[in-house]
């Protein structure tokens, strides 16, 4: 699988962005996706993630009611729809794809990684 995230951007405290990862390759329906960031310094942490049907998704708690991941099976695409943006949420962002089975949040169960977009919220 081939992953091709987009949409990031430069946004102020309270604004909203949707990123955006495209599949090609394989059947992009067999693959849980997930969400991770990295900030300068810091390590790689998972963000959000969704089941290879949709029907299942996880957050991490500082995301939790602001973030919302979806997929369209069809398009071969996943969302992250991003509100309530805060300073701390800038970071590089992933998306990720994984033939685990629900939504796995170990980088080490993600087998494909997309190329990363860059979010920056200013206060």
């Amino acid at each position: 699988v081939q992953l091709q995230a987009s949409g990031g951007g430069s946004v102020q405290s309270g604004g909203s962005l949707r990123l955006s990862c495209t599949a090609s390759g394989r059947t992009f329906s067999n693959y849980a996706v997930g969400w991770f960031r990295q900030a300068p310094g810091q390590e790689r942490e998972f963000v959000v993630g969704i089941s290879d049907s949709g029907g299942t998704t996880y957050s991490e708690d500082s995301v939790k009611g602001r973030f919302t991941i979806s997929r369209d099976n069809a398009k071969n695409t996943v969302y992250l729809q991003m509100n309530s943006l805060k300073p701390e949420d800038t970071a590089l962002y992933y998306c990720a794809a994984s033939r685990w089975f629900g939504v796995p949040t170990l980088p080490a169960a993600f087998r494909f990684w997309g190329q990363g977009t860059q979010v920056t919220v200013s206060s």
